[in-house]
């Protein structure tokens, strides 16, 4: 992906002028410069922008312009394209499992210092990769809690039992020891922080040496229409009070590493409408393009409202099964979604809420793939939201 350089005041503008053929994906620099806002002002440490959340250029740079300036990233690639834009933003390489040699590119060309390991064989394998002495090594520990959506200790994280063993390991290489988990995806709880933070108490307190970086990972959700989250806000408070029971150095820093609220909201697809049959319609993008995220995840359908020549369509509403384009029988979006009644082929829907896990994990599959993003330049509009948004809202007008 390259940084875009098309600009339109508003959607309707682009549809009016264009009328395109192709799926077109807007970034709204505005909602993307809020959301960075709400975590530098309310989180309790250090945010870490999650890079696989969307890795687009564009939005890497909004990010970087709105101060932030930590990156979590899963391999080098990611640290790459980081670096390119931001030679000196702090990358982190935060994926125990890195391909031969990553770290000690990594290291050497780009200057990372942070590494994780959940086992004593990847904490072998990766001295022999660094130089212990400038580097800081995370112990990550497994951790999970019923309010998420996805059960991320299934793959990474070592046993609470075992994690002190490990800590003591990276202490004895020479390398500062740290301590990360993560609760899940989609976190519907705030109390799964302060569950996973009691977990950390029990390992900490079993260390002869205080720590001073904690990272309590991601999964801060943002709302989709019938999947209404606690506010950002909520899940601050529970990491900020509990954080405050841990044995750490006095000079000891919380870290996070936020994805999808910081992402989600800043970006929409516009998409058209290929073929109506009665209550389906078909749609040039779909589960095998930006929308493969209702896949796995929590929510089935995303905000959306409808165009027609240029202006957004209005009247009574039904609900419709929306198809992508494909020749497979999953391509389907799982939810029902809600449209004007008279929605036709030639009509335009444009889905909000599609900044996180959308472009950064579309394929081509049956030659179907748009690449094109544009920039929407009013700070007087905004991509769909849902209603139940009131922070992101709020600060929009």
């Amino acid at each position: 992906m390259t940084g875009n350089e098309e600009h339109f005041p508003d959607v309707a503008t682009l549809l009016s002028a264009e009328h395109p053929k192709q799926p077109v994906y807007c970034i709204f620099p505005h909602v993307f410069r809020v959301a960075a806002k709400q975590f530098l002002e309310g989180f309790p440490g250090r945010v870490l922008y999650a890079v696989k959340a969307n890795a687009d250029p564009t939005v890497l740079k909004l990010l970087i312009e709105s101060g932030i300036n930590h990156f979590d990233c899963a391999s080098l690639p990611e640290i790459e394209i980081v670096h390119t834009i931001s030679p000196d933003s702090k990358k982190y390489f935060m994926n125990p499992a890195r391909i031969r040699s990553a770290a000690r590119t990594a290291q050497e060309m780009y200057g990372v210092q942070h590494f994780v390991v959940d086992h004593l064989s990847g904490l072998q394998q990766l001295l022999t990769e660094i130089d212990t002495s400038r580097s800081v090594i995370f112990a990550r520990m497994a951790v999970h809690h019923e309010s998420a959506f996805e059960d991320l200790s299934l793959r990474f994280g070592a046993p609470p039992e075992k994690t002190p063993e490990l800590l003591q390991a990276i202490h004895d290489s020479g390398a500062e020891p740290a301590l990360a988990f993560n609760v899940g995806s989609s976190v519907t709880d705030p109390e799964a922080y302060r569950y996973a933070i009691s977990v950390a108490k029990s390992v900490l307190d079993q260390l002869p040496n205080r720590l001073r970086l904690i990272d309590v990972g991601g999964g801060y959700p943002r709302s989709y229409p019938d999947f209404i989250m606690p506010e950002v806000d909520e899940y601050f408070r529970a990491i900020g009070e509990s954080v405050k029971t841990l044995p750490l150095m006095e000079n000891a820093e919380i870290l996070g590493e936020p994805g999808r609220a910081l992402a989600a909201p800043g970006m929409s697809a516009v998409v058209e409408v290929l073929l109506r049959k009665d209550d389906r319609l078909y749609i040039n993008d779909g589960m095998y393009g930006v929308f493969w995220l209702l896949r796995i995840d929590g929510p089935d359908r995303f905000p959306v409202r409808a165009y027609r020549d240029g202006k957004q369509l209005q009247g009574d509403m039904l609900n419709f099964q929306v198809n992508g384009p494909t020749c497979d029988s999953t391509d389907t979006l799982p939810g029902l979604v809600p449209l004007p009644a008279d929605v036709r082929a030639g009509d335009y829907l444009e889905f909000g809420n599609i900044g996180a896990y959308s472009i950064s994990g579309r394929t081509d599959y049956n030659g179907f793939y748009s690449d094109r993003i544009v920039t929407i330049t009013s700070p007087d509009e905004s991509p769909p939201l849902v209603n139940d948004s009131p922070n992101i809202r709020t600060n929009l007008q």
